[in-house]
């Protein structure tokens, strides 16, 4: 009831001939965008969430991995389709919270360029390392990171990323320097981890909670206010010495600006309809993730508050697109 209440509620504002327009939507397949390569957060969490929007939408949510330049090669193929609602996108803090800082030159308007739909997910980062890697606190990391001033490496799925943004911002709260090693997505960058080519990552559970659970990583810490339920044996960054740090990931759709209300609306009961699912909740809290879905309007103020947080983090760290 409350998702025909809510199309109900947005279709009343428009003309008739808007509504008309609409009636047979969506009738064919809609392209769901993932900016990233797979294997990481993004592309898990929207192929969890794909198959729930194909039952409920009557049309196949293909996925398509557009990975490069930190998501903007993805995001910009959103911003420029047709405003018909059959192009959305997995959105994240990165691609609409940071990159419109870090690459203030693109040739699209990442806000501006899409209409919110809705809010999908809060994903903490684990902080977690190489075994090799003489480290089993975040005050053993941090000792040997002042020891050997920018040699530790960190990965991430690419410059403006989730584990990008909240690696840098790290550093710059505790003091130290690290050096970035960008890859084309989480799973890649993964791989090289486990075998030991870099040092650590600060990247979403959901990638590397299943490593740290068979000792393949070791978790330090987490970036979340709080300990998560689900390994509440890894303690907060904030209780390890750095005060009021957290870095929570945000996972959002998104579809192109001008896309008419009602089709807004249908995608948003369709995520809130996806998200209700107990078997993909369950799935999420595992990895310390909470379902999330909210409005339009919430998320579009999320996206501008946001982003302007990260264009002061990305000013005074003075992160760049490597």
């Amino acid at each position: 009831m409350r998702r025909r209440t809510l199309i109900a509620a947005v279709a009343a504002t428009l003309p008739a001939p808007a509504l008309r327009a609409q009636g047979n939507w969506p009738d064919r397949p809609i392209r769901f965008i993932v900016p990233f390569a797979p294997g990481g957060t993004t592309d898990i969490m929207a192929r969890v969430l794909a198959p729930r929007m194909t039952t409920g939408l009557g049309v196949s949510v293909v996925v398509e991995n557009r990975a490069g330049a930190g998501g903007t090669v993805g995001h910009e193929i959103v911003v420029r389709a047709a405003p018909d609602g059959n192009t959305i996108m997995l959105g994240h803090i990165g691609t609409l919270g940071v990159n419109p800082s870090l690459y203030p030159r693109l040739a699209f308007d990442p806000i501006g360029g899409v209409a919110p739909v809705s809010m999908v997910a809060l994903v903490p980062n684990i902080l977690a390392v190489h075994p090799r890697v003489p480290a089993n606190t975040l005050q053993d990391l941090l000792a040997l990171a002042r020891q050997r001033p920018g040699q530790l490496t960190y990965g991430s799925a690419g410059n403006g990323s989730a584990a990008h943004i909240a690696a840098a911002a790290l550093g710059h709260a505790a003091g130290v320097e690290w050096t970035h090693v960008p890859y084309r997505g989480s799973g890649p960058m993964v791989n090289d981890l486990v075998a030991g080519q870099i040092d650590f990552t600060m990247t979403g559970g959901t990638v590397v909670m299943p490593l740290v659970r068979d000792g393949r990583l070791r978790a330090l810490g987490v970036s979340s206010a709080q300990r998560m339920r689900a390994a509440p044996e890894i303690p907060t960054i904030a209780e390890q010495g750095v005060p009021g740090f957290e870095t929570t990931q945000w996972y959002c759709v998104v579809t192109t600006a001008g896309v008419p209300a009602p089709i807004v609306a249908r995608l948003n009961a369709e995520v809130h309809r996806a998200m209700s699912d107990p078997e993909l909740q369950a799935r999420l809290a595992l990895e310390g993730a909470e379902a999330a879905p909210g409005t339009p309007e919430e998320l579009g103020a999320t996206i501008r508050a946001e982003a302007a947080r990260w264009a002061d983090v990305v000013r005074r760290t003075g992160m760049r697109a490597d």
